[in-house]
């Protein structure tokens, strides 16, 4: 393998770690060859991909546009990793960074593969002090990373939605000015999908508050929401739902899941159904409506008995004697 640099075109030619050429006409037979020819080489410990070494996980830091939680990597989050590791007796996939500059505390920035880079550091934390951190050194713009960042990380199922969403949010406004159609085209993406990616970030803040956890607000959650919270009265509905169901989770351990909590707010605008004139109500002691009824012409009574009110039989049965 040849010394020296190398230009951008070829980063993914060493086929390290889940990244995809970032040449969008490259068949993706090629990439995947590449990645299993090195990948097997790198596994056997006969070759290392040039400009790759093994250093200590103090002298990186995750780049300010990674795409990780930090604060939903853990143990149990990155059990398979950990376990991995720890059966190769070594991290098998580089990560990829770059030098910094002007960081004396750092010298290269994690681009992709904070999760590597996090259970080295937990396993050396944890009896395992032989641990180092595998890197391979890029030479790439903000743009490129942002790419290689979205490249590695795309088909991962562990990155959540809100991850996934805020990245790309910063980069349409850094990378592409403002324009999803030409961040579409850099990435390969269709416009919808990521259009709808975007909508999870966009997400007023007033209704984000009610999720327990950001990671629950999935396209899905946000395709129901996003329309409705664009509507003005929709919008205070909701928001004044939000503040029940935080209200609630902190007073009372509510724990809902985004569905559950979706599905409140979008109830929330829905406008219960005028009650016919005349009509009157007989409440129960659960303080639900057992009973309704209305004076009929001609005399009588027109009596309608709500499902799922709560009340016995027995109760029922002595709220229509009273009216009778």
């Amino acid at each position: 393998m040849s010394k020296g640099n190398k230009g951008f075109g070829a980063m993914f030619t060493e086929g390290l770690d889940d990244e995809e050429s970032l040449d969008k006409s490259a068949p993706a037979e090629g990439i995947m060859a590449s990645r299993s020819q090195t990948l097997a080489r790198l596994a056997t410990g006969k070759s290392v991909a040039d400009r790759t070494e093994w250093i200590d996980p103090a002298k990186c830091r995750p780049w300010r546009m990674h795409n990780r939680d930090l604060d939903h990597l853990t143990e149990d989050s990155c059990r398979d990793l950990i376990d991995s590791f720890l059966s190769a007796k070594k991290q098998r996939i580089p990560a990829i960074v770059r030098r910094l500059k002007d960081d004396p505390d750092h010298e290269y920035e994690i681009i992709a593969g904070v999760r590597r880079w996090w259970t080295v550091r937990w396993l050396r934390d944890h009896h395992h002090p032989e641990y180092d951190y595998l890197i391979t050194i890029q030479n790439v713009t903000d743009e490129e990373a942002f790419r290689v960042s979205d490249v590695e990380n795309r088909s991962r199922k562990d990155i959540s939605d809100w991850e996934r969403a805020k990245e790309y949010s910063v980069a349409l406004a850094e990378f592409y000015d403002g324009s999803q159609s030409q961040m579409a085209e850099h990435l390969n993406l269709s416009k919808s999908w990521l259009s709808r990616m975007l909508d999870v970030a966009r997400l007023p803040e007033e209704l984000v508050k009610a999720f327990s956890d950001t990671h629950d607000i999935t396209v899905r959650v946000a395709r129901d929401i996003k329309p409705l919270a664009g509507d003005p009265q929709a919008f205070v509905k909701m928001r004044d739902e939000a503040d029940r169901i935080a209200e609630q989770r902190s007073r009372e351990g509510l724990n809902l899941s985004g569905p559950e909590v979706a599905k409140r707010l979008v109830k929330a605008t829905v406008a219960p159904l005028p009650k016919p004139a005349g009509e009157k109500e007989v409440m129960g002691k659960g303080g639900k409506v057992i009973l309704r009824y209305m004076k009929a012409r001609g005399g009588g009574l027109t009596i309608k008995v709500p499902a799922k009110s709560g009340a016995s039989p027995a109760e029922v049965l002595k709220a229509i004697e009273g009216l009778l």
